[in-house]
Protein backbone atom coordinates (compact mmCIF):
# COMPACT_ATOMS: atom_id res chain seq x y z
CA UNK A 1 0.00 0.00 0.00
CA UNK A 2 1.39 3.39 -1.00
CA UNK A 3 1.34 6.10 1.67
CA UNK A 4 2.86 8.91 -0.39
CA UNK A 5 1.84 11.79 -2.63
CA UNK A 6 2.62 12.18 -6.30
CA UNK A 7 5.01 15.04 -7.07
CA UNK A 8 4.09 18.13 -9.04
CA UNK A 9 5.95 17.98 -12.35
CA UNK A 10 6.91 20.68 -14.84
CA UNK A 11 8.72 19.97 -18.12
CA UNK A 12 11.88 21.69 -19.31
CA UNK A 13 13.12 20.73 -22.79
CA UNK A 14 11.34 17.41 -22.37
CA UNK A 15 12.94 16.70 -18.98
CA UNK A 16 10.73 16.37 -15.86
CA UNK A 17 11.41 18.90 -13.12
CA UNK A 18 10.13 18.55 -9.57
CA UNK A 19 8.50 21.92 -8.94
CA UNK A 20 8.83 21.58 -5.17
CA UNK A 21 12.63 21.51 -5.50
CA UNK A 22 13.00 23.23 -8.90
CA UNK A 23 15.37 20.42 -9.82
CA UNK A 24 15.33 18.06 -12.83
CA UNK A 25 14.98 14.33 -12.32
CA UNK A 26 17.95 13.65 -14.56
CA UNK A 27 20.63 15.48 -16.49
CA UNK A 28 19.53 17.78 -19.27
CA UNK A 29 22.66 16.57 -21.08
CA UNK A 30 21.92 12.84 -21.07
CA UNK A 31 20.18 11.11 -18.20
CA UNK A 32 21.09 7.51 -19.03
CA UNK A 33 24.72 8.43 -19.66
CA UNK A 34 24.86 10.25 -16.33
CA UNK A 35 23.44 7.22 -14.54
CA UNK A 36 26.04 4.96 -16.14
CA UNK A 37 28.86 7.36 -15.24
CA UNK A 38 27.82 8.17 -11.69
CA UNK A 39 25.96 5.20 -10.27
CA UNK A 40 27.33 2.29 -12.24
CA UNK A 41 30.86 3.61 -12.70
CA UNK A 42 30.99 5.06 -9.19
CA UNK A 43 30.14 1.66 -7.71
CA UNK A 44 32.35 -0.32 -10.15
CA UNK A 45 29.32 -1.92 -11.77
CA UNK A 46 28.59 -4.16 -13.56
CA UNK A 47 32.03 -5.66 -12.80
CA UNK A 48 31.12 -6.36 -9.15
CA UNK A 49 27.71 -7.84 -9.84
CA UNK A 50 27.18 -11.45 -8.84
CA UNK A 51 24.22 -13.63 -7.87
CA UNK A 52 22.48 -12.15 -4.86
CA UNK A 53 24.19 -8.75 -5.14
CA UNK A 54 22.11 -6.04 -3.44
CA UNK A 55 21.71 -2.48 -4.66
CA UNK A 56 19.85 0.16 -2.65
CA UNK A 57 18.82 3.63 -3.71
CA UNK A 58 17.60 6.85 -2.15
CA UNK A 59 15.29 8.50 -4.66
CA UNK A 60 13.65 6.27 -7.28
CA UNK A 61 12.37 9.17 -9.36
CA UNK A 62 11.62 8.12 -12.94
CA UNK A 63 13.10 4.66 -12.45
CA UNK A 64 15.90 5.49 -14.89
CA UNK A 65 18.67 4.18 -12.63
CA UNK A 66 16.93 0.84 -12.20
CA UNK A 67 16.43 0.51 -15.96
CA UNK A 68 20.06 1.36 -16.73
CA UNK A 69 21.18 -1.20 -14.14
CA UNK A 70 18.87 -3.85 -15.65
CA UNK A 71 20.18 -3.11 -19.14
CA UNK A 72 23.77 -3.56 -17.93
CA UNK A 73 23.19 -7.00 -16.39
CA UNK A 74 21.71 -10.15 -17.87
CA UNK A 75 23.23 -12.63 -15.44
CA UNK A 76 21.73 -14.34 -12.39
CA UNK A 77 19.23 -12.42 -10.29
CA UNK A 78 20.31 -9.40 -8.26
CA UNK A 79 18.20 -7.33 -5.88
CA UNK A 80 17.49 -3.62 -5.81
CA UNK A 81 15.59 -1.74 -3.11
CA UNK A 82 14.65 1.88 -3.75
CA UNK A 83 13.26 4.36 -1.24
CA UNK A 84 10.87 7.00 -2.62
CA UNK A 85 8.65 9.55 -0.88
CA UNK A 86 6.88 10.96 -3.94
CA UNK A 87 6.24 8.25 -6.57
CA UNK A 88 5.56 9.70 -10.01
CA UNK A 89 2.24 9.31 -11.76
CA UNK A 90 2.47 6.57 -14.36
CA UNK A 91 1.73 8.99 -17.21
CA UNK A 92 4.57 11.30 -16.12
CA UNK A 93 6.94 8.36 -15.78
CA UNK A 94 6.04 7.10 -19.24
CA UNK A 95 6.63 10.56 -20.72
CA UNK A 96 9.96 10.89 -18.92
CA UNK A 97 11.23 7.48 -20.05
CA UNK A 98 10.05 7.80 -23.63
CA UNK A 99 13.27 9.67 -24.44
CA UNK A 100 15.40 6.59 -23.70
CA UNK A 101 14.74 4.39 -26.72
CA UNK A 102 17.48 1.90 -25.85
CA UNK A 103 15.87 1.02 -22.51
CA UNK A 104 12.92 -1.34 -22.10
CA UNK A 105 10.63 0.58 -19.77
CA UNK A 106 7.55 -1.58 -20.42
CA UNK A 107 8.01 -3.97 -17.45
CA UNK A 108 8.31 -1.00 -15.10
CA UNK A 109 5.40 0.94 -16.55
CA UNK A 110 3.14 -2.11 -16.77
CA UNK A 111 3.61 -2.87 -13.08
CA UNK A 112 3.87 0.66 -11.68
CA UNK A 113 3.31 1.47 -8.83
CA UNK A 114 3.72 -2.05 -7.46
CA UNK A 115 6.08 -2.55 -4.57
CA UNK A 116 7.87 -5.42 -6.34
CA UNK A 117 8.70 -5.38 -10.04
CA UNK A 118 10.83 -7.71 -12.18
CA UNK A 119 13.17 -5.81 -14.51
CA UNK A 120 15.01 -8.55 -16.34
CA UNK A 121 17.53 -9.96 -13.85
CA UNK A 122 16.82 -7.17 -11.35
CA UNK A 123 14.35 -7.98 -8.58
CA UNK A 124 13.19 -4.43 -7.78
CA UNK A 125 11.45 -3.58 -4.53
CA UNK A 126 10.03 -0.15 -3.79
CA UNK A 127 9.73 1.26 -0.28
CA UNK A 128 7.36 4.22 -0.34
CA UNK A 129 7.47 6.87 2.37
CA UNK A 130 9.95 9.15 4.11
CA UNK A 131 13.38 7.47 4.02
CA UNK A 132 14.19 8.99 7.39
CA UNK A 133 11.55 6.61 8.74
CA UNK A 134 11.61 3.71 6.30
CA UNK A 135 15.37 3.17 6.00
CA UNK A 136 15.97 2.69 9.75
CA UNK A 137 13.24 0.03 9.68
CA UNK A 138 14.69 -1.78 6.66
CA UNK A 139 16.27 -5.12 7.51
CA UNK A 140 18.53 -5.35 4.47
CA UNK A 141 22.11 -4.30 3.76
CA UNK A 142 23.34 -3.13 0.38
CA UNK A 143 26.51 -3.94 -1.52
CA UNK A 144 26.12 -0.71 -3.50
CA UNK A 145 24.14 2.48 -2.89
CA UNK A 146 22.80 4.96 -5.43
CA UNK A 147 22.35 8.24 -3.52
CA UNK A 148 20.12 10.14 -5.92
CA UNK A 149 17.97 12.58 -4.01
CA UNK A 150 17.43 16.07 -5.36
CA UNK A 151 20.27 18.55 -4.84
CA UNK A 152 21.27 18.89 -1.18
CA UNK A 153 20.69 22.64 -1.23
CA UNK A 154 17.10 22.06 -2.39
CA UNK A 155 16.26 18.77 -0.65
CA UNK A 156 18.40 18.78 2.53
CA UNK A 157 16.18 16.21 4.27
CA UNK A 158 17.52 13.41 2.09
CA UNK A 159 21.14 14.29 2.93
CA UNK A 160 20.95 14.74 6.69
CA UNK A 161 23.80 13.37 8.79
CA UNK A 162 21.46 10.93 10.52
CA UNK A 163 20.23 9.52 7.22
CA UNK A 164 23.78 9.14 5.88
CA UNK A 165 24.56 7.24 9.07
CA UNK A 166 21.63 4.92 8.31
CA UNK A 167 23.00 4.38 4.81
CA UNK A 168 26.28 3.29 6.36
CA UNK A 169 24.50 1.07 8.89
CA UNK A 170 22.71 -0.65 6.03
CA UNK A 171 25.86 -1.24 3.97
CA UNK A 172 27.59 -4.63 3.83
CA UNK A 173 31.33 -4.83 4.57
CA UNK A 174 33.16 -3.73 1.44
CA UNK A 175 30.00 -2.09 0.14
CA UNK A 176 30.09 1.14 -1.81
CA UNK A 177 28.10 4.26 -2.58
CA UNK A 178 28.08 6.79 -5.39
CA UNK A 179 26.35 10.13 -5.84
CA UNK A 180 26.38 12.97 -8.32
CA UNK A 181 26.87 15.60 -5.60
CA UNK A 182 30.23 16.79 -4.32
CA UNK A 183 28.76 18.92 -1.53
CA UNK A 184 31.24 19.13 1.33
CA UNK A 185 28.75 18.47 4.11
CA UNK A 186 27.56 15.30 2.35
CA UNK A 187 31.12 14.01 2.00
CA UNK A 188 31.84 14.79 5.65
CA UNK A 189 28.65 13.06 6.81
CA UNK A 190 29.51 9.91 4.87
CA UNK A 191 33.07 9.94 6.18
CA UNK A 192 31.79 10.36 9.73
CA UNK A 193 29.48 7.40 9.15
CA UNK A 194 32.46 5.17 8.34
CA UNK A 195 32.95 5.29 4.56
CA UNK A 196 36.29 5.90 2.88
CA UNK A 197 35.22 8.79 0.63
CA UNK A 198 36.78 10.17 -2.55
CA UNK A 199 35.92 12.89 -5.02
CA UNK A 200 35.86 11.83 -8.67
CA UNK A 201 35.29 13.55 -12.02
CA UNK A 202 31.61 14.33 -12.54
CA UNK A 203 29.46 13.91 -15.59
CA UNK A 204 29.29 16.50 -18.39
CA UNK A 205 29.40 20.00 -16.91
CA UNK A 206 29.66 18.80 -13.29
CA UNK A 207 33.29 18.96 -12.21
CA UNK A 208 33.05 16.43 -9.41
CA UNK A 209 30.98 13.60 -7.94
CA UNK A 210 31.50 11.51 -4.81
CA UNK A 211 32.05 7.80 -4.24
CA UNK A 212 33.17 5.69 -1.32
CA UNK A 213 33.64 2.28 0.18
CA UNK A 214 32.93 0.73 3.56
CA UNK A 215 35.93 -1.10 5.05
Amino acid sequence: MIDAQEPEIAWRDGVPVATRFDDPYYSLRGGAEETAHVFLGGNDLPARLRPGFRVAELGFGTGLNALVLAAAWDGPAIAMTSFELHPMARADMARALAAFHALDAAPLLDAWPSERIALGSVDLRLVFGDARETLPAWEGRADAWFLDGFAPARNPELWEDALMAEVARHTAPGGTFATYTAAGHVRRALEAAGFHVERRPGYANKRHMTAGRMP
